[in-house]
């Protein structure tokens, strides 16, 4: 198929989460799109903010964050908290709040998946900041776990898609990772795919 140049300003689909802060003392929840794994050893994660928003002045008041995965029961507040600012709204009791080990970083109770982060590093860019958590704990709830990993159909998980801002669930099972291609990997290549 013929390809087309459809402009630099592309995004792959992206988890939503909700990042919270404690901001002068008060629990704040901004809805963020950009979040990935950073690093697998010590265990971290990053989060891309606009450097016009709130939420960053309470990650660099406290040093730590933490990042919330909701349902898609809670698009609608999980919206609303990327709607209005923390700055003018208070979004401290939009959730039930719960703090962990750091004592500084609110979570959600009714996400299915919270994680407790404290800042590695804040690495500024012209229009955002990503700041690179170490994950210092992991909350789930019950039904969140099969066999003691997480079953992401029971957490359902938001994705978004730019530009056209839309919010999806998880689709189905496509294969298993690191095993759907091995029928194409060369017989002499095999023993040594562990230390690719």
């Amino acid at each position: 198929m013929e390809k087309v140049q459809i402009g630099n300003n592309f995004f792959i689909p992206m988890p939503v989460v909700l990042v919270g802060t404690q901001v002068k003392g008060k629990a704040n929840f901004m809805t963020v799109g950009w979040c990935a794994r950073a690093n697998a050893n010590p265990p971290m994660i990053l989060c891309g903010i606009g450097n016009h928003h709130y939420t960053p002045q309470g990650i660099f008041e406290t040093k730590t964050f933490s990042v919330n995965i909701p349902s898609s029961a809670l698009l609608e507040k999980t919206d609303y908290c990327g709607l209005v600012s923390g700055e003018k709204t208070d979004k401290s009791r939009v959730f039930d709040v719960f703090y962990g080990s750091l004592g500084t970083a609110p979570m959600i109770r009714e996400c299915p998946v919270s994680l407790e982060c404290r800042l590695e590093t804040a690495v500024p860019l012209p229009t955002n900041t990503l700041f690179v958590g170490e994950i210092m704990g992991v909350y789930a709830d019950g039904n969140a776990i099969k066999d003691g990993k997480p079953d992401f159909t029971a957490i359902d998980p938001l994705f978004l898609t730019m530009p056209d801002n839309r919010y999806w669930t998880l689709g189905k099972r496509a294969g298993d990772a690191w095993s759907a291609g091995k029928n194409l990997v060369p017989p002499f290549h095999k023993s040594t795919q562990k230390g690719r």
